[in-house]
């Protein structure tokens, strides 16, 4: 089974391209050899809501999406990202059905984060809620109702489908350690700590990114997993100070500011915001321009002045192709505030040359690059799906068919994006270093070089024209224009 590498990585649903994992090997295999070189495969576990991220067993495939036999193919020939979600775990799994029958006799009982331990009181006062970093206009918390007639108060941050686990307790360790393990041992060579800064909570705080009760966390899951060599990847939208600190302490950390510095720079014509992030961003990260939630706004706060932040989200809705507000408000269940739900391609009005250009600044960009399924066939938003379904990311989800996939791979802005991709994986230059160079506002000038190998990004914000200057295997001057 395949550890990380350098090249590029795949997010992608086990039945978003094509119905099943089977269908999915058979698509890379035939398309994207050369041009993937990872697969972040989205949560593939049962699950009872938010598309996987309420799991129920991490220990089983969801069988519509086939076997861990089809998660070996996989593992063989790309490196594999899974999730964990540290932080919760679904309301109809074994482990919390067994503690509604059971209560206090539950082997699981203290996984849970019951309120009447949690607080001194046994519930939170008004200034203690005030301060929680949560997701819900009150305290989070749902209704546990036992088998016996009683009910009490558990906490539940995100849907109430998903349970938040108590990972103090010595039930959690040995959950974690337990589900660590099996992941590891079962072809991962990264594995995503899906909301992580939710899982450190201590009361009288933000309960987010609690210190040091973070770094303990996150060092108890690389106890566990080092034997392995597998990587962790904690996932968090925020600040970018904390991406940087999570990286000072040796962690993988995503880039989650580019997306919207890109998408400034192209609208307006003007680089600086954009060249002074690549200047300090951290270099142990992947990058992304599109994932499977929205385009993150939270993340750019001090990187773009409060202003050019309103400006760039007002103007998505502007220039972005078929995206409205209201995709983003309760009547597409959506009230997220610190993203816009839109694929990356319409956000940048499907224009191809624009396209291009922000995925060659990615691929150029310090780390390793990730590219949603969505964004490698240059997706368009998906109306229909978003109507069907009234839930505001799925305009950034549609289902392909393998069928759909054989078309949409003709196209040129697709074909050329995987020439792209292939030159990322395959130049040696990606494997050195990084440099910034002097150039006019419209421009970005990018070199990446390693011993004498060498490629050079000139990008112009105004016109679109996106060059590469490279050396190839016997270190003559080549070329491409995008």
């Amino acid at each position: 089974m395949k550890k990380i590498e350098n090249k590029v990585m795949l997010i992608t649903y086990s039945d978003s391209m094509g119905s099943n994992l089977s269908d999915l090997k058979l698509i890379l295999d035939r398309y994207f050899q050369k041009a993937i070189g990872g697969v972040h495969l989205l949560p593939f576990f049962p699950s009872s809501g938010d598309r996987g991220f309420a799991p129920m067993d991490y220990h089983t495939v969801e069988k519509t999406f086939g076997s861990w036999t089809d998660i070996k193919r996989l593992a063989e020939n790309y490196y594999l990202m899974f999730d964990y979600m540290i932080n919760h775990i679904s309301a109809q799994s074994e482990y919390y059905k067994d503690f509604l029958q059971n209560k206090e006799a539950s082997v699981y009982k203290d996984l849970f984060l019951r309120f009447k331990n949690f607080w001194e009181e046994g519930e939170p006062t008004k200034e203690q809620v005030d301060v929680i970093y949560k997701r819900k206009p009150r305290a989070p918390y749902v209704e546990a109702k036992f088998a016996d007639g009683t009910s009490e108060k558990v906490w539940c941050t995100f849907d109430e489908e998903q349970i938040d686990i108590n990972c103090k307790s010595e039930a959690a360790k040995a959950f974690i350690q337990d589900n660590l393990t099996f992941l590891c041992e079962h072809g991962a060579a990264l594995i995503r700590l899906d909301a992580f800064a939710y899982a450190t909570k201590k009361a009288g705080t933000s309960c987010f990114f609690i210190e040091p009760e973070v770094w303990e966390l996150l060092k108890q899951c690389q106890d566990v997993i080092a034997k392995y060599q597998v990587e962790l990847l904690p996932e968090i939208h925020e600040h970018y100070t904390m991406q940087k600190r999570i990286e000072e302490k040796g962690y993988y950390v995503y880039d989650f500011a580019l997306p919207m510095l890109l998408i400034n720079a192209l609208y307006y014509g003007k680089t600086n915001y954009l060249k002074k992030w690549l200047t300090i961003c951290p270099r142990k990260q992947f990058t992304t321009l599109d994932t499977h939630d929205g385009i993150g706004v939270v993340d750019v706060k001090d990187l773009l002045p409060p202003e050019e932040i309103e400006r760039t989200k007002e103007d998505i809705f502007k220039y972005g192709a078929n995206v409205k507000k209201v995709y983003n408000t309760a009547a597409y269940h959506n009230l997220d505030i610190y993203q816009v739900n839109c694929s990356y391609y319409s956000a940048l009005g499907d224009d191809d040359k624009a396209y291009l250009l922000a995925r060659a600044v990615q691929f150029f960009a310090p780390g390793i690059p990730q590219v949603y399924y969505v964004g490698l066939l240059a997706g368009r938003n998906d109306l229909k799906l978003l109507e069907a379904t009234k839930v505001g990311r799925n305009i950034n989800r549609h289902y392909y068919t393998v069928n759909e996939i054989d078309n949409e791979v003709q196209r040129p802005v697709v074909q050329e994006l995987v020439r792209l991709m292939e030159f990322r994986n395959t130049h040696k230059a990606f494997d050195g270093d990084f440099l910034m160079m002097d150039c006019m506002e419209h421009e970005l000038i990018i070199e990446r070089s390693n011993g004498r190998h060498k490629a050079v990004l000139y990008a112009d914000f105004k016109t679109k024209v996106t060059k590469i200057a490279y050396t190839d295997e016997k270190y003559n001057e080549k070329s491409m224009i995008l």
